[in-house]
């Protein structure tokens, strides 16, 4: 991500900055097979003059396109179209296309990129690592400091499942369905630091916490630290970590809106002294795998009460939760129609599974996400879908236990 640095002047509601990291596979796009080509198109985009928003991942057969930093959706819109044009021309020149798959479809050994960091999180972390060939979508939202940073962390945590349901864009692995909307979230959390946290409560507490996990030996560095959602080591931000890369551009804006309206609303909580839910992370746990196990297809588990209920309801809790931020920043109408579209016709993993029922054929697969990844961005007044209006009532008591 191109740093721009935080003017707190700008961090009123509704006019906070936003930034996206998203990953793409690199698959030859006559057979759809993946493509280990990152290192050359680095060498080769290193030696290309003025700024670039591509840079390596943890395996040869992946890259990562960072967004500049966007006050409005608009501009977030555009930088996110201009990425992937970027991230495919860049991929073409060594003979490669670049796709927004969260997984390969097909059976895979995938190389790791042979940086020391790369090589030696190799060693440490054996097939786990070697196995990681996964893309998220990580989305940067700034904060005025980091003990605001820290209240956003702690007030988020049982809305972030939700933002996983809806990205959900993984459902094959090695040649198989796995009966997951998100696998790719489930490998992540093979990894010892990855997946939900508990309440850190101040900045004390989560520094703490990361010397800790850093004396324990096991991650490699602060980057490794891969919690849902966490500060930004590098940015004035919190960045969430939770969600697939996201085939349908549409998508992925529309899941940065929500991500903005989370951190803006945990804001106006912590300002007025509302303390975080008391939710454990093993029971963040659970929410996480059921929206990693059914996406918007069948049930989660319930944001504020806590039980199963089907995804729409889990949605509109959501869209509930956030309607005063959504209104204020102008975004409402833009994010709504982005939401209803996920719900009405599937995420990608639902595309993904369509096209293999029709063609039997991976190819066609990949072919069709490909297209996808590259397709034209709605605009809001042009869409004939009308808004869905989000009318949830929050509950008058939250249970105490799932």
């Amino acid at each position: 991500m191109v740093h721009v640095p935080a003017d707190p002047s700008r961090l009123h509601r509704g006019q906070r900055t936003i930034g996206v990291e998203e990953e793409f596979l690199l698959i030859d796009g006559s057979t759809g097979k993946p493509a280990a080509v990152a290192e050359t198109l680095m060498i080769l985009d290193g030696k290309a003059s003025g700024p670039t928003p591509l840079s390596m991942e943890v395996k040869l057969e992946q890259l990562e396109v960072c967004t500049p930093v966007c006050t409005g959706l608009d501009d977030l819109a555009s930088a996110i179209r201009q990425g992937r044009k970027v991230a495919d021309a860049a991929a073409q020149f060594v003979g490669a296309r670049a796709v927004a798959m969260a997984t390969c479809i097909d059976r895979v050994c995938a190389h790791t990129f042979p940086v020391p960091r790369y090589l030696a999180m190799d060693q440490r972390f054996g097939l786990t690592l070697r196995e990681q060939l996964t893309c998220g979508y990580h989305i940067h939202v700034g904060v005025a400091s980091a003990a605001e940073g820290i209240a956003v962390l702690d007030r988020i945590r049982p809305w972030l499942p939700v933002l996983l349901a809806l990205s959900a864009n993984s459902p094959f692995w090695q040649g198989t369905d796995t009966g997951y909307e998100s696998y790719r979230y489930q490998v992540w959390n093979r990894l010892p630091t990855a997946g939900p946290y508990d309440v850190f409560g101040s900045v004390a507490n989560y520094r703490r916490l990361v010397r800790s996990l850093l004396a324990a030996n096991v991650p490699l560095d602060e980057g490794m630290i891969y919690f849902d959602a966490r500060l930004s080591r590098r940015y004035p931000t919190v960045e969430l970590r939770i969600a697939d890369v996201c085939l349908d551009p549409n998508d992925a804006l529309a899941l940065a809106g929500l991500a903005r309206a989370l951190v803006q609303t945990a804001v106006d909580e912590w300002r007025s002294g509302e303390p975080p839910a008391s939710i454990s992370s093993t029971e963040m746990r659970l929410a996480s795998w059921r929206a990693s196990k059914s996406g918007v297809e069948g049930e989660l588990l319930h944001p504020v009460l806590r039980r199963p209920c089907a995804a729409p309801e889990a949605v509109g809790a959501l869209m509930g939760h956030l309607k005063e931020a959504l209104e204020t920043s102008g975004d409402g109408h833009r994010v709504g129609l982005g939401v209803a579209r996920i719900l009405a016709r599937g995420t990608g993993s639902s595309r993904q599974r369509k096209v293999l029922r029709e063609s039997e054929s991976f190819l066609a697969v990949v072919q069709d996400a490909l297209e996808g990844t590259h397709s034209m961005m709605h605009a809001v007044s042009g869409s004939s879908m009308a808004a869905r209006t989000w009318n949830f009532q929050p509950p008058t008591a939250v249970p105490t236990a799932m």
